[in-house]
């Protein structure tokens, strides 16, 4: 009995498997270091009519409000996947695109928190932070943001 259970280790460790099962292989889910900001679209008006610009650092992003069917809008701004724990400077910029009138202006530092989404053992690593643009607040925390009217 010795004998067979020894002779049957190498070929679990060959094919990955582990005794007890617990070894999983891991996903190949991507995923990159980012500062998001969502909004519902009808927080500023009708179809598109604000400009939402997103800033971390010197890199910004930018577009339009959306569709207020939507239930909710994404802006991203990727960061370099070395970031680590940190937190880093956001600013908000929401401009009318009828007139051009600055609608909402905000600044705050983001934490960021690391995310595996393939699993702790798995690369990739990331960092990331999510925050609501706000149409009367500016940037604040997405917790309790509804997603439906």
């Amino acid at each position: 009995m010795r004998r067979a259970l020894l002779a049957s280790l190498p070929a679990l460790a060959l094919t990955g498997c582990s005794v007890f099962g617990q070894d999983m292989p891991c996903r190949q889910a991507d995923a990159d270091s980012q500062v998001s900001a969502v909004w519902r679209a009808a927080d500023f008006g009708g179809p598109d009519e604000a400009m939402i610009r997103l800033c971390v650092d010197d890199t910004c992003e930018e577009r339009s409000s959306g569709d207020p069917d939507d239930p909710f809008v994404p802006l991203t701004v990727r960061l370099p996947d070395d970031v680590g724990a940190t937190s880093v400077p956001v600013r908000l910029t929401v401009t009318s695109t009828k007139s051009g009138d600055t609608v909402v202006e905000d600044g705050t530092r983001a934490e960021l928190t690391e995310q595996h989404p393939n699993g702790t053992s798995c690369p990739p690593t990331v960092w990331t932070a999510t925050l609501r643009a706000h149409p009367e607040k500016g940037l604040t925390s997405p917790k309790g943001m509804k997603l439906q009217r």
